[in-house]
């Protein structure tokens, strides 16, 4: 088998969540390149539509499904909207999430846990298990679901996201056992610091993004596109003995102790 026929994902369709900005647009752009049809998702529309509008112009195949994370009825249009369009799901990636609190974990209010909690963690649960059984029925399917570092460590700032990016590494473990014996593979990717909108109160800390530069073995932060390859590793038939793992992609940050 060669090196590009490991990675190549023609013929397969992949839903990714989030994925009209930041490290999930870089990871539907991958996806597509690599060959698969890419449902684009987000709570807008019209951001939807732009990004399907720039990959179908450069060749590649895409449809835009709008969807609110935190509402179960839209990810049930989203997974029976895919199907309908391409008749299958062969990878899923769960990347939208949310972080409304930055700041120590005495100050968080029930609301802002909550939201983090059903946004990060049920939301990741609701799709996996509206996702995973028309996989098994194939024999065949990959779902990865985007973690954090910040789930690796502790935290002063983000302590309530670090524990729900902590609880998708879980569950990945959990669907992982699950779903195992039905061919279906569960990964987490666990970026670093990335240069998205997503992050930007942390990168454009001078103070914070300068500590990170120095830290980070490879000194500099990532960029979206940083994380892709991994995505299309995780999908594709290269990545195919691999379930249940957490692959950080972090520009060895955590291998520092700092």
């Amino acid at each position: 088998m060669g090196t590009s026929s490991l990675f190549d994902l023609k013929g397969k369709a992949a839903v990714v969540t989030g994925s009209t900005r930041g490290i999930g647009r870089a990871i539907a752009t991958a996806l597509a390149r690599a060959g698969a049809g890419v449902v684009i998702s987000s709570r807008t529309a019209d951001k939807c539509d732009e990004v399907v509008s720039e990959l179908l112009n450069e060749g590649l195949d895409a449809t835009p499904i709008p969807c609110h994370i935190g509402k179960r009825d839209d990810l049930e249009r989203l997974v029976s909207g895919s199907l309908k369009h391409y008749g299958r799901i062969d990878c899923l990636v769960c990347n939208a999430a949310v972080n409304p609190h930055y700041g120590p974990m005495a100050q968080l209010s029930d609301e802002a846990f909550t939201k983090i909690v059903d946004s990060n963690v049920r939301s990741n649960l609701w799709l996996c298990n509206l996702v995973i059984p028309h996989m098994a029925e194939r024999g065949d399917g990959s779902v990865i679901l985007v973690s954090s570092i910040a789930g690796l460590r502790g935290s002063e700032k983000l302590g309530m996201y670090a524990l729900s990016k902590a609880a998708d590494m879980q569950l990945a473990r959990n669907l992982a056992v699950e779903w195992g014996p039905r061919n279906v593979r569960v990964n987490c990717i666990a970026p670093g610091l990335v240069r998205t909108d997503f992050a930007r109160a942390l990168w454009e800390d001078p103070s914070i993004r300068a500590a990170a530069e120095r830290a980070y073995p490879l000194r500099r932060l990532g960029e979206p596109e940083d994380i892709a390859g991994a995505a299309v590793l995780l999908a594709s038939r290269a990545g195919s003995w691999i379930t249940g793992q957490t692959l950080v992609v972090d520009g060895g940050a955590t291998i520092t102790g700092i």
